[in-house]
């Protein structure tokens, strides 16, 4: 995967679950106000920051392509 990803995280969705801090510490951190934010609005395509999307358990994380915004999570129907 070389590709160049766009994390955001609706925090109007997030419940602060904190599973993608689990899955991708790295990636993603709580706040102050325990809703989930990326520690990087652009990140290298990254197994670990797909996973943390894949187990929101609210799919609060969007993850698309730099440059053309095609959805990388959730998938386009």
């Amino acid at each position: 995967m070389g590709d160049r990803w766009t994390v955001e995280v609706d925090r109007g969705v997030c419940i602060g679950s904190g599973m993608c801090v689990n899955h991708a510490p790295d990636g993603f951190a709580l706040d102050t106000a325990r809703q989930s934010r990326p520690r990087s609005p652009e990140t290298g395509a990254d197994e670990r920051v797909l996973a943390a999307a894949e187990g929101c358990p609210v799919e609060a994380i969007m993850i698309t392509l730099v440059g053309s915004g095609e959805a990388v999570f959730p998938p386009e129907e």
